[in-house]
């Protein structure tokens, strides 16, 4: 795991900045503290941090093949690169290395750009091809790893994050406002938007070439649902078994130590009892619970790790733990409203101290269907159903009515709404009249419909199809934007590398093809996995009600940390009342003191941006 970026100037005889690529290059020391390279030639310029994981001794970076031909810069593990190895060998090529890298430079020079079909694994990287004078930028196809870049004047700045893009002085910090607006919608900047003026991010799935100060980006792969007529049931689990532990065996080849971070869910439980069985080594294991019972997990990832005799640590997360917020917020580079960012951060410091890699339940929900949003999809999509009664058209005309202040609107606005609009509904922050409101009055233009994001799954999409239509909304928007941001953020800033075997592309192809009632049947997700998992998990842990990776914020924000919220957002020096309204701002905050509504959430996005721009303006 590592960090990279790179300079590709455009005019002629010029060439990058050393000083710049070193300092780009040094300001993602966290993603790479065991050893750093840069590579200068002509107009182009690559730099790496390095943390290493496979090949210790092998690996440097950046690696040239064929005198310097071929350069490669490359963040993430090519997984399946043993197999690509021996294939490579068999057309003769030869290995000077033992690393994933080396397996790269090699398979461009057989397949070239397409390469990246062949690799299962979590990548993005840059090749510099001297005979072509063009460099091939790659990200992997469900977005685990990141890469953004700036084009101009046929200049191309690109790296792992935002913050190094920013340390070339050629590089302003104006705001994209239709980013910022996205955010207070979402929680988050999604696709390829940044919310920095004049930077990108490339899409999951995309290639990006660029030669002679022109870029073209390209799809190579994305999410694709198409049901296959049902065979037996036990068939089909059987397959899927294989795939997961497949995934699991190639994610565990590592030479240094490798832990799991287990939550006592099904997912991360998952993952735990097929490693115990494919590795020959005790297995390290890592929890985080909060003193407020109604989130605390801990008692279930107990249970899991006693069954499968793991080496257990645990951490408590408590309020007072917001004061790494500050921190925090720099490492996530744009502004990131998910709270169980926090506890993913104190979970991947506490597995640092023990480990260099982890393995994580991430994608299962995605891809298994076991958010309780898919369940009460469906419970909605029956009300929509009584047309004769006009349920939804009666909620519609009563949220015209009903103050926005009171409780219950949530609940009316839910059954009013459908489709794209139900979607950003469940998982938006803002809605676009909250916007409007919190905005100052010349601003208020760059609001735009929040589901303007997800009408392309919906639009149609019948009751039968709607659990397709939310896993493809999903796949493509909030486990990109929202889940791997976290992960990869989060554990980067300790130097920890996770990996996710629930997100192998085979096996998101292989459940994609699934009928959906083979995910969420009878009220119940991840249906086929839990089947699966029947022989090797507790019924206590496979059968209990979900609770996700939620923060107590409610209670922390009408206890200690109301006056230091407030100071905040409120106060003279408040960098975010640029954009905001002070009045709405505190009015929010008053609300939910008060306990007239629950307002965490929002007052949490407001949070994160404070703190962002404290940072970053």
């Amino acid at each position: 795991m590592c960090g990279i970026c790179g300079i590709c100037e455009s005019k002629p005889d010029a060439q990058p900045d050393p000083t710049v690529l070193s300092a780009m290059t040094d300001s993602m020391r966290h993603r790479g503290p065991d050893d750093r390279g840069t590579h200068i030639r002509g107009c182009v310029g690559l730099g790496h941090r390095r943390l290493s994981i496979i090949d210790l001794h092998g690996g440097a970076q950046p690696m040239t093949l064929d005198d310097g031909g071929l350069v490669v810069v490359f963040n993430g593990e090519i997984y399946n690169y043993i197999e690509l190895m021996r294939d490579l060998e068999s057309r003769g090529a030869s290995f000077v290395t033992r690393s994933d890298t080396e397996v790269i430079l090699h398979a461009y020079r057989q397949w070239g750009p397409m390469c990246v079909e062949k690799f299962n694994g979590m990548f993005s990287l840059a090749i510099w091809d001297e005979r072509e004078r063009s460099l091939c930028v790659a990200r992997d196809r469900l977005g685990k790893k990141p890469l953004y870049y700036h084009l101009a004047a046929g200049r191309l700045i690109f790296a792992s994050e935002m913050k190094a893009i920013l340390r070339h002085p050629e590089v302003g910090r104006e705001i994209n406002l239709a980013a910022l607006d996205e955010y207070l919608a979402h929680g988050y900047v999604p696709r390829d938007r940044c919310i920095i003026a004049g930077v990108n991010k490339l899409p999951p799935g995309h290639t990006l070439k660029w030669r002679d100060g022109r870029i073209e980006t390209a799809s190579y792969w994305k999410p694709r649902f198409s049901e296959t007529p049902p065979q037996d049931e036990r068939a089909w689990i059987e397959e899927l078994e294989e795939r997961m532990r497949e995934s699991v065996r190639i994610r565990l080849r590592s030479d240094v130590p490798l832990g799991i971070f287990l939550s006592g869910g099904v997912d991360s439980s998952a993952i735990v009892a097929l490693a115990s069985q494919e590795s020959a080594s005790q297995l390290k294991t890592f929890a985080i619970g909060f003193d407020e019972q109604d989130f605390d997990e801990l008692k279930y990832a107990r249970m899991v790790a006693e069954r499968f005799d793991t080496e257990h640590e645990e951490i408590i997360v408590r309020d007072q733990d917001l004061d790494v917020l500050p921190e925090l917020v720099y490492h996530l580079d744009e502004p990131f409203a998910d709270p169980s960012a926090l506890p993913t951060y104190y979970v991947c410091r506490e597995a640092r101290r023990h480990v260099t890699v982890c393995l994580s339940g991430d994608g299962a929900d995605e891809v298994f269907a076991g958010y309780s949003r898919y369940r009460h999809a469906q419970d909605q999509a029956r009300w929509d159903g009584i047309t004769a009664l006009g349920v939804r058209q009666l909620c519609g005309v009563m949220t015209q009515v009903y103050p926005r202040r009171l409780r219950g609107r949530a609940t009316l606005e839910q059954v009013a709404t459908h489709g794209a609009d139900r979607y950003a509904f469940q998982l938006g922050v803002f809605d676009a009249i909250e916007r409007r409101a919190l905005f100052h009055p010349g601003l208020v233009a760059n609001v735009v419909r929040s589901s303007a994001l997800f009408e392309s799954y919906f639009s149609h999409a019948d009751d039968r199809a709607l659990t397709t239509a939310l896993q493809h909304a999903d796949q493509e928007n909030y486990l990109p934007d929202d889940i791997l941001v976290k992960v990869d953020r989060c554990s980067m800033q300790n130097s920890l590398e996770v990996r996710s075997p629930f997100l192998d592309h085979r096996v998101v192809e292989f459940v994609n093809k699934l009928p959906a009632d083979w995910k969420l049947r009878g009220g119940v997700g991840k249906y086929v996995l839990k089947k699966m998992l029947a022989p090797y998990l507790p019924e206590e842990v496979l059968h209990r009600r979900k609770m996700g990776f939620a923060l107590p914020i409610k209670h922390w924000f009408r206890g200690r940390q109301t006056a230091h919220v407030r100071d905040l957002l409120l106060s003279p020096d408040s960098l975010s009342l640029r954009w905001l309204r002070r009045e709405t701002v505190a009015r929010l905050l008053d609300d939910h003191q008060h306990g007239r509504r629950d307002l965490s959430q929002k007052i949490w996005t407001l949070l994160i941006f404070e703190h962002w721009c404290r940072k970053y303006l």
